[in-house]
Parts: structure tokens; sequence; C-alpha cells
């Protein structure tokens, strides 16, 4: 997988995650819950707590996606996708450790875990930022 791929793929994923919770709201809506049920930093207490997590996991996304963007491109843009294309990859791969074990739960082993996930991400987006910035 190239380093635009691995992009591509963290853009895809996000996406995915607002689709579902489009689909619950969408599905909400046809059973009756008014449309203005959702106000913009107002979680409703009779959402699913899943949906609540997968709410959360989709703004973890949005939070990192603007970086790990900007780190893929600018490589791109300086002809040096090769310095970022071995961990581009690894950095969609615990994106996804990192959402899937958020959806799982909140318990401590699962924040934990999921810290765990975020760290690998900081950690390759640092390494790959500083090897385009000194190379």
């Amino acid at each position: 997988m190239t380093a635009i791929q691995s992009l591509v793929g963290f853009a895809f994923w996000t996406l995915a995650l607002v689709a579902l919770v489009f689909l619950y709201r969408g599905l909400r809506f046809l059973k009756g819950t008014p449309i203005n049920h959702w106000p913009r930093g107002n979680k409703p207490t009779d959402d699913a707590s899943f949906v609540k997590r997968l709410e959360d996991a989709h703004a973890n996304c949005l939070e990192n996606l603007p970086v790990f963007a900007v780190i893929v491109l600018a490589a791109s843009a300086m002809d040096k996708t090769a310095t970022v294309s071995l961990l581009a990859p690894f950095v969609l791969y615990a994106r996804m450790g990192q959402t899937l074990v958020h959806l799982m739960g909140v318990g401590p082993k699962q924040v934990l875990v999921r810290a765990s996930f975020w760290s690998v991400q900081l950690g390759l987006c640092l390494w790959m930022a500083g090897c385009l910035l000194l190379r």
C-alpha cells in the first residue's frame, strides 16, 4: 500500500464511520424521531452507547486526518514519498485498530489499548514528519 493509498484509506474509514451515524439517525428519523433531535455539540441521552462511541471515533479520525494528510501530501509534493511509504500504512492500521477498540467499549482496558494505538499513530507521524524535515 502506498502512502497516498493509506491517506485515501484513512479518509474512507472516516467517511464510513459518519455514514454509519447517518444511517442510524436516518432510521431513527424514519421511525418518528424529529430531524432536529441531534443538535451539534449536544448528544441526546437516548442514543445507543455504541452510536455515541461511533460519533466519538469519527471525531477522533477528524482530529488526526489533517495531520496525516499534510505529511503524506507534503512528501508527495517534495517528491519524497519513499520516505513515508513504509510507515504510512501502519498509521491507517493503527487508526482502524483504535476505532475498533473504541467501538467495543470504554472500560479501562479498552481505553489503554486505544491509547496505545493512538500513541503508535503519533509516533509514526512524528517519525515521518521528522524524516521529511531532516532529509
